[in-house]
Parts: structure tokens; sequence; C-alpha cells
């Protein structure tokens, strides 16, 4: 199913099962693909899932402009007012924990019950004043840098780390990372180069005293992509009703890595009445 955005451009969503709705945002530089397990999970519980493809990504629109978080977190607006969304639950992974925060505060939370934050870049991921414990502006650089040169070798490097593989052991098969390579590669290149500025460099510090809702922190205490002491646990502090689980040693791709506990943890979650 597809709908259009402000600006015409045309997204890609799925939608599925019924009750209260979950609308589920995927990371750089995924698709809504990558929230399946989670996403016929929630279904068959009871809940109304929706999963888009972010505009640039997987089967939704790629047009030149429009990766900035004003823009994204619209195109979330539009969702919801366009399916007539209530007291929905928002749940995001990685780059997508910005989109609803940039949603919280720029369309004031409008129709939100709670929340859940899926190894997410909130407050800010980048190195800056205040915030040391950040990742240095060179290392966005060079991924940039990488992707214009060869972006399939880039991507094949990637999602090792993305999903914690090592020399002796791998929590997932070497098919699902040629399947993650094959969807960050239906993005588009501009979508692609330009998110990583979004999500590298988007500030959020002062955005979060407009979440005023429950919210739920989930980060692994090896993410090496994005690291926990530079955005959960600061975040953690930041928001008012809020609680984070941390997972001992799972790195960034917890939707796949950890899916059965993601899963459980989700549920428990969206099943608490605010």
């Amino acid at each position: 199913m597809r709908l259009k955005t402000r600006d015409g451009t045309q997204l890609y969503f799925k939608d599925a099962g019924k009750g209260q709705p979950i609308v589920l945002i995927h990371g750089w530089p995924l698709s809504a693909d990558s929230w399946e397990y989670q996403a016929y999970a929630l279904a068959i519980a009871g809940y109304r899932v929706i999963s888009y493809d972010r505009r640039g990504f997987g089967r939704s629109d790629q047009p030149w402009k429009g990766y900035d978080y004003d823009t994204l977190s619209d195109d979330l607006a539009t969702l919801i007012q366009e399916l007539g969304l209530e007291n929905v639950i928002l749940a995001g992974f990685s780059m997508g924990g910005g989109e609803i925060v940039r949603y919280m505060s720029r369309h004031s939370g409008r129709n939100v019950d709670r929340i859940a934050l899926i190894s997410s870049i909130i407050p800010l991921l980048v190195k800056a004043t205040g915030h040391a414990d950040g990742v240095e502006e060179s290392v966005f650089d060079s991924m940039q840098q990488q992707i214009l040169q060869d972006r399939p070798a880039f991507f094949s490097s990637f999602f090792k780390d993305f999903y914690g593989v090592g020399w002796l052991a791998s929590p997932v098969s070497e098919e699902y990372l040629q399947w993650s390579r094959a969807i960050a590669l239906q993005a588009g290149l501009d979508a692609t180069l330009d998110c990583i500025s979004s999500f590298a460099k988007t500030d959020f510090r002062n955005e979060l005293s407009s979440i005023r809702v429950p919210t739920l922190l989930i980060h692994g205490t090896n993410d090496k992509t994005v690291p926990i002491e530079a955005t959960s646990r600061l975040a953690k502090e930041a928001i008012a009703d809020c609680r984070l689980l941390e997972y001992e040693g799972a790195p960034h791709g917890i939707p796949a890595t950890h899916q059965r506990e993601l899963t459980s943890d989700l549920l428990e979650f969206v099943s608490k009445r605010a």
C-alpha cells in the first residue's frame, strides 16, 4: 500500500492486524522489512501494526531532497493523519528514533499514547560541545566517502559490526547479512548519504522535554554503531516517564540478533495502559 506525503512523495507501507495501532519506523539503511519478526508477533497479539519505508529507502519514492528530520517527521505525521490513527504507539529503531522525537516536538505528540526507542541515536550521536561521549565527526565523513567509492563493499563490512559478527561466532546467518545488504542497496544514493548527516548530527537534546508519554528505551551495551553511553543512557536521564532496558553484550541490530527478547519486551510495554 502507498500514501502521498505533503510534497507528493509516495511512501510504501504495510498494514496488518486489528486493534490499537503501532507504527514501526526502521533504521538506516534498511526498510520496513527489518521489523518483520516484531510486526508479525504484534499483529498476532491483537494490534494493528503499520510499518513503512522511509522516503528514499525500500519501495518508497526517492526524491532528491527531504532527508532532514523536519521533513521525515512530517511524513510520519501524514501517515498518522491519513490512516486516521489514534492512541498510537510509536516504535523507532536507530535513526527511526529521531523521527519520533521530532514528531513529539514539532507535532506536539498528537495522538501518541507511548513510544519505544530501540538502539536509538537520540539525543545526539556526533561528538559536540558538552557531549564528549559522542562519535567523532570524521567517522561519518569516512562513511560517506566509502559509500561514494564502493557502496556494496561498504555495506558488506558495515553490517558485520551492525549485527556483532565476529571471527568465531555470528548472531545472524550469512544469508541474513546478504539480505540486509540487498535492502540497503535498494535505497537512493542521495538518501543514503544525506541520512548519515541527519542521524549523526541532528541535536535532539533540547527536544526531549517534549516527550510527555511513557517511554521505553532498549539498547545493547556492545553497540559499536550507536554507542549507548552517548545516546540511550543520556536520554534516560532527560525523559520524564522513561525506562531503559540494557541488553548485556548486544550489538546494534537487536531486532534481528535478539528478536525474541525484543519482541517480548515490546509486547509487555504495549500491553500496559497509560
